[in-house]
């Protein structure tokens, strides 16, 4: 059974039970207040106790004993949400986040997600980590995803939506004191004796009844020293798996008194991965190349006579590592990285390289450039060679630089080259100082990454170039289309690179440009892209990521210039996506969003009210078909990726409630807007077709009929609007509509 079972028992001394401070302590059962399983600290007779981990159902059948957890044990977030319409950010209290792997992610719309280490947010606000708890602020966003990963590279990814006006947002983890056991059991006849394992049925724990328990039998042979050694190893053993899942089949027992309790198939089906070990340096890094995003790994180990059984070793637990993440299908997400064994034919490699230290582990990239070196063998780096660790990401960090070194160098350089440099420093993830705890020492045996020093200026120009060569193109080059929606997203090779976000330049608008000139081609052949055999690629809708680009780019700044400064060109390109056919919902939302926070040059909100009311007669006016049929038509073309295709058809619905009141209530504050007013009650009372009886509508309309001179209708929808007020409305608010009654009905309004 595996360990874990018996180091709860470490936390026994952590347990703390309260009692009344009226009463004294009484026998009994008492119950942990932990989420999940619980566990139960029986007080006896005699000053005896039992401290119970698990208890459930269970059923019997013949022999064997089937075990049912009633409670199950998850770890969680626990949120509370705080609300103030005046609140520009959202302060983050994050309690106590001590040491766990925990990231924070917000996303804008279907936008793509953002996230950041709490632990390096922690560092940069608590540098020496003195206060238990965190806060910090983040921009006003539509959901926050929060992850904690354990130390097997398992991670629980959760999903909230945030309420309108959120101000902050107190989060508490609550771990699970108890995992989840999966223990069958079976009666041995025999010698009349219990068997409890899990279902693998390894190692079971032996129980007999207390009315047959015999002395406990005493070792009387005692060891010379005994120790307890980390990672202990010999040569030649085989590196243990990080978790024994145990693949239960069939009972083979001889014996006819027992009886197998149950199978489980539950990773019968395994994905078999299989790494392929060429046999030469050549053919090694020949097939790296093929693979394109993965990095060779050469272990010289030519001193030890055992190298070869434990590159082996090495290479199975690789094999069987991978099966288990991949589980039951191929993903190149797990497969980073491919191995080779150098022998003495490969000593004239290693001496033009200048590889002279026995052991060494060198990687490779798909080009054959070394971009990492340790003096240390391959075992002691199996935790380091991974995919989801640091390490992996300093190395695509460093073979992004080496492939703009290489390429900007190499005056014979393709288009295909270039377009291959971008994209690859285009894949990074979000950035970290993963440079921070680079070792130069050249005899580590830490792992030494390689460095290049890229120029900002000449990479941009680069960029210019290859986006103005193409301009052109009968068809996308699809791997410019992924780098170009990157870059203009402010996740590309500028952000991984330099770590800065930057507006839109007019080499953007121009990748824009051609994204629009092909978007049709690129919709047609994303699907096939994104599946690329060996390769990961998430291309979206197109015109749906620029117009989210557009609308995020509003928010940057640069050298305190912000992307305010671009709202000509914003404008114009919504426009053209508009003229061209192109006009989503993905790309109406994100033009109107944008739209609405721009003044004209009088203060008015003329052109935005312009743009929402040609919208508004094309796609939401009442003609043959009612309000709701026509929302439902425009559901039905939603975008699977779009954040509203995935929340549903109710959030859907209130989004164009809230656009129309939005539209509608932008009359109501500016008298600059005064001439949209008879539209601006069609719009309202559409708000309240799609979404009857709310108090902010009905407020709305009620003060748009006052204006127009329908006081009477007026006073009446203003009396429904105080009449609908509920606790979700402010009570700030609340008592401002309550108060333009009484004006409406005093004539002071």
């Amino acid at each position: 059974m595996r360990n874990y079972i018996w180091n709860f028992l470490a936390f026994f001394c952590l347990i703390s039970v309260s009692f009344s401070q009226t009463k004294t302590i009484e026998k009994g059962t008492y119950i942990s207040t932990n989420k999940g399983q619980k566990i139960k600290l029986n007080l006896l007779d005699d000053n005896k106790y039992e401290l119970v981990f698990y208890s459930g159902d269970y059923k019997t059948k013949g022999d064997s004993l089937i075990f049912e957890n009633k409670d199950k044990s998850q770890n969680t977030f626990d949120l509370s949400f705080s609300v103030d319409k005046k609140a520009k950010n959202i302060k983050i209290k994050f309690l106590n986040p001590s040491y766990y792997s925990f990231y924070i992610g917000t996303q804008k719309g279907n936008q793509a997600v953002q996230y950041q280490r709490i632990s390096d947010i922690k560092t940069k606000v608590d540098p020496e980590w003195l206060k238990a708890d965190l806060e910090f602020d983040i921009e006003k966003t539509d959901y926050v995803y929060l992850v904690y990963e354990d130390y097997n590279g398992q991670s629980n990814v959760f999903k909230y939506a945030l309420p309108k006006d959120v101000s902050e947002i107190k989060i508490n983890y609550e771990l699970a004191l108890l995992t989840d056991l999966k223990i069958t059991g079976l009666f041995d006849k025999k010698t009349n004796e219990l068997k409890i394992s899990e279902q693998s049925g390894k190692d079971p724990l032996v129980f007999v009844n207390e009315k047959e328990v015999t002395p406990e039998r005493t070792s009387k042979v005692k060891p010379l020293e005994n120790e307890t050694v980390l990672n202990w190893t010999y040569p030649g053993k085989e590196p243990l798996a990080t978790e024994d899942f145990g693949v239960a089949t069939d009972s083979t027992a001889t014996a006819d008194y027992a009886t197998t309790v149950t199978v489980d198939t539950a990773y019968a089906k395994l994905y078999d991965f299989k790494l392929k070990i060429e046999n030469n340096l050549k053919s090694a890094v020949a097939a790296n190349k093929l693979a394109k995003s993965k990095y060779l790994v050469i272990a010289v180990d030519g001193k030890n006579a055992s190298a070869k059984e434990n590159f082996n070793a090495y290479v199975k637990d690789q094999e069987v590592q991978t099966s288990y993440a991949m589980y039951d299908a191929y993903n190149p997400i797990y497969d980073v990285f491919n191995y080779y064994l150098a022998g003495s034919d490969d000593q004239k490699w290693l001496k033009n390289n200048k590889i002279s230290n026995d052991p060494s582990v060198v990687v490779l990239n798909a080009d054959g450039d070394i971009l990492a070196i340790a003096h240390s063998n391959l075992t002691d780096k199996k935790y380091e060679l991974n995919y989801y660790g640091d390490f992996f990401q300093k190395l695509k960090r460093a073979d992004a630089f080496v492939s703009f070194d290489k390429t900007f160098k190499n005056k014979k350089a393709a288009d295909a080259d270039l377009i291959a440099a971008f994209n690859k420093a285009s894949q990074l993830e979000s950035y970290y100082d993963y440079d921070s705890d680079d070792v130069s020492n050249e005899n580590a045996t830490e792992f030494v990454i390689m460095k290049k020093s890229l120029d900002k200026k000449e990479v941009a120009q680069n960029w210019k170039k290859l986006i103005e060569a193409h301009q052109k193109d009968a068809k996308p080059n699809m791997y410019l289309v992924e780098t170009i929606l990157k870059e203009i997203s402010n996740q590309g090779f500028t952000k991984q690179l330099f770590n800065e976000e930057r507006i839109l330049t007019d080499t953007d608008f121009l990748s824009i440009d051609y994204l629009l000139k092909h978007s049709d081609n690129i919709e047609e052949s994303r699907t096939a892209f994104n599946a690329t055999e060996g390769e990961v690629h998430n291309v979206g809708n197109v015109v749906s990521e620029i117009s989210s680009a557009l609308q995020r780019n509003s928010y940057v700044s640069q050298e305190g210039v912000s992307g305010e400064v671009n709202k000509d060109k914003i404008i114009s390109t919504y426009k053209k996506i508009i003229a061209g056919g192109k006009g989503n919902f993905e790309a109406y939302r994100n033009y109107f969003e944008y739209f609405s926070q721009v003044e004209d040059k009088d203060g008015s909100n003329t052109s935005f009210l312009r743009e929402f009311s040609t919208y508004f007669d094309a796609n939401l006016a009442s003609g043959k078909e009612s309000p709701i049929e026509k929302l439902d038509v425009m559901f039905s073309t939603l975008d699977p990726s779009s954040a509203y295709s995935y929340d549903g058809w109710a959030a859907f619905k209130e989004y164009h409630s809230n656009l129309c009141n939005s539209a509608a209530w932008t009359v109501v504050l500016k008298p600059a807007n005064s001439g949209f007013i008879k539209s601006a009650i069609i719009w309202s009372e559409y708000s309240l077709v799609v979404t009857k009886n709310n108090s902010y509508y009905l407020d709305t309309l009620a003060q748009l009929y006052y204006k127009d001179g329908q006081k009477e209708k007026a006073i009446q929808t203003q009396t429904l609007a105080v009449k609908y007020l509920n606790a979700a409305v402010e009570e700030e608010t609340a008592s401002e509509i309550k108060e333009t009654l009484s004006k409406m009905q005093n004539g002071t309004y």
